[in-house]
Parts: C-alpha cells; structure tokens; sequence
C-alpha cells in the first residue's frame, strides 16, 4: 500500500528544529544576563553620582601649610635668610702699561703668586737698548760736568790774582751749570728708558691665586685693549683670603640686620658644610631694581672648598645664638602654629587626598619659631599652620593661595 505524499509532508511539518531552540534559549540567557546587570549598575550608579554631588556640595575650607622638614638647629633660630654669591674682595685683572706682543707667561689657572711675583714678559729689546743708550748718554753728560767744575775752580782761583778776566771766569761759571743741568737731564732720561723696560715685565700686585688666564704667548698686550685683535689683561687674580657673601636682603627686613650679626653660610656645592660668619658691612644704597640691599657677610674660617663665584645662603640669627654649635636635627620640624591641644594630646592637622586629617605626635625641643616632632609624622607630609577652630578630620579643604 503507497504511503500518501500529503500526510508524509504534514508529517515533516510537526519535526521540532534543534538549531532553533538552541538559539531561542541562548537569547533568552542573554536577556536575563543583561536585565541583572542593569539592576546591579543602576543603584551603583546611582550612589556614585549622589556621592559626587555631595562632595561638590560640601564646601572646601582654605587654610595655609607648610611641609615637615628636616633642618638644623641654626636653621630654626634664623631671623631671616638671603641668598648671595662668594665674591674676593680683593681681585685684580693683571695688566701690562706697555704694548707689546707676550713673550713670556709664567703661571696657569690655580697657581697661587705672591706679591711682586713675575708672572709675564713682553718683548723689550727696543726698550734695552733705549735703556743702554740713556746710560751712555748720562756717562758723557758727567764727563763733561767734571771738565767744566775744573775748568770753573781753575777761573774762580785766577781771578784775584788778575790772571783771568772777570768775562772768563763767569763763562766757565755758566758752563759749569749747564753741564750739570745735563746730568740731571740724563739721569732722568735713564730712569724713564728703565720704567718703560719695567713696564715689559708683568709682576702680581699682591698674594693671591689666579682664576682665569686672558692671554697666551705669541698675542699682542696692550693696556686697554685697543683694538680687537690685542689683549687687556694677562690674568685674573684674587685674593682667597678676602673671600665674603654678598647677599641681597630684601629693603623690608633690612632692619633686621646689623653689624656683627652672627650668621650661617651654606654653599649650593656644598649643603651638608655649616660655615660660621658675621655681618661686615651693610652697603649704604639700595638696588631699586631688585628693592634689594647688599650685604656683606665674612667668613670666620675659610677652607679650600670656598670658591669666588660660588652660590651661597645665609642664615642671620639672633644675638644670642652666637655661640650656638650647628647641630643636625634628625626628625621632623614644623612651625608652632601647626600644634593644636586636644585635651592633653597634641594634634597636628594633615592633608591626605584634599582632607584633613588629624595625627597624635609627640613633640620635642622647641627651637625658635619649629617644634621637634619625634613621633607621628615624617618629612615631606603637608600639615596645616594654624587650623581654623571649626576645623574637623575629614573636612575638605584646599591651599589657600
């Protein structure tokens, strides 16, 4: 019996598809995964726009501050700070008075000179024999000098006697004079050819180092660089003992200093080395540029490691703090105005993520206007100079300007 084509097709028709119903479920997993997560992410959401808003609308207090540090001891019972530069105050660029081309230099950058030291020589061969010809010039000069006082003595002798006239006698008189007069010339003669040959010789004008070296052999010196091609001066020289700070102090804390006025000096080369000082003089005029005036402060000992043109800070201090020994401080110091007393603890507000943030410490000594602080902070930490009185921990706050 043949099977029927329409009920073979309806048949096929009622075959359930397994493509499909794994498609139909893997979208309906997919839609109940996405609906959770919306219900997760909108509350989250949600508190973290309301915790934004919130924190823009909680007004943020300004207040000062200032940063722990480590300092010495000097530094803390410092009235006032300044900067300047080591200057010598006894320096000299080295010239010659005469021109001429350098023959002769006898000193590189670092040696040290003392005074009347040659340091160079210009060719001074024409000047020799200026020198030798103003000597023979003066040698025949008092040859004749000593002819016309014979000459003179022999009239002056015959003139009583009637054996010369009154005419010959003053003759040899004025001759006599005259060759004098010429010794005379030529000695001078001799002693200017002399300076002018000393003038070849470049001497140092007093003990000192030298800094720099302007020329070399074989160029032509002359006394004020006249021209592009010829030098001014030989070397740079400085006297390592009359090394001084001048330092700039503002016009507003002028009144601050004085002289003999002990003082620290802490070179930039150098910032671990402590060197004690004092205010040696207070120039009498100000820089209107700068509305600055300069300070001149001497060193008490000074060692090899102090160089003209050096960049220095100074410390002035108290009178009192003459005799104070600079003395490292190894834990933090901050200003007094940043303690606070809560009940019987001492406070400092600190600024973590824009927030402050109350700290328990312990203090130390007190040196001047910094308090020691052997526990609870460490340098470098922000703390606030004195907290407003509604300050509280957790408080948004900003750095006043």
């Amino acid at each position: 019996m043949s099977e029927d084509p329409k009920n073979k097709r309806d048949l096929s028709d009622l075959r359930i598809s397994r493509d499909d119903s794994h498609r139909a479920d893997t979208k309906g997993s997919t839609g109940k995964y996405l609906r959770l997560s919306l219900w997760v992410a909108i509350p989250l959401a949600a508190v973290l726009i309301f915790w934004l808003v919130l924190s823009r609308l909680t007004p943020s207090i300004d207040v000062k501050v200032a940063t722990a540090s480590i300092m010495t001891q000097n530094q803390a019972q410092s009235v006032l700070s300044a900067t300047g530069y080591v200057v010598a105050q006894r320096q000299a660029a080295v010239a010659s008075k005469a021109t001429g081309r350098l023959e002769y230099l006898g000193v590189e950058e670092g040696d040290k000179v003392v005074k009347g030291q040659l340091i160079g020589r210009l060719e001074n061969e024409d000047m020799t024999a200026v020198l030798e010809q103003a000597k023979a010039i003066l040698a025949q000069a008092r040859a004749e000098s000593t002819f016309a006082k014979l000459e003179f003595n022999r009239q002056k002798q015959f003139l009583p006697t009637g054996a010369t006239t009154q005419a010959e006698y003053e003759a040899s008189e004025a001759n006599y004079m005259s060759r004098s007069a010429a010794v005379k010339s030529a000695q001078a003669a001799v002693r200017s050819a002399e300076v002018a040959l000393e003038n070849t010789y470049i001497r140092a004008p007093f003990d000192g180092t030298v800094l720099t070296k302007q020329a070399d052999v074989g160029e032509i010196v002359a006394p004020f660089a006249s021209s592009a091609s010829s030098r001014g001066a030989l070397v740079d020289l400085a006297d390592m003992s009359s090394l001084e700070v001048e330092a700039d102090v503002s016009e507003s804390n002028i009144q601050r200093v004085e002289i003999g006025q002990p003082c620290e000096i802490i070179l930039d080369a150098y910032p671990d080395i402590r060197y004690k000082g004092h205010v040696k003089k207070i120039v009498p005029t100000a820089d209107r540029s700068k509305a600055t005036v300069m300070t001149k402060v001497s060193f008490d000992e000074l060692d090899r490691n102090v160089l003209p043109e050096m960049s220095a800070r100074v410390n002035f201090f108290q009178a009192d703090a003459a005799g104070a020994e600079p003395s490292a401080v190894s834990t933090a110091m901050v200003p007094n105005a940043a303690l606070i007393m809560r009940g019987d603890q001492q406070i400092i507000y600190a600024i973590v993520d824009n927030k402050a943030r109350d700290i328990e410490v312990v203090i130390g000594k007190k040196l001047g206007n910094f308090t020691e602080i052997t526990k609870g902070i460490r340098p470098g930490q922000q703390v606030i100079v004195s907290p407003p009185s509604d300050l509280k921990a957790g408080d948004h706050v900003r750095i006043a300007e």
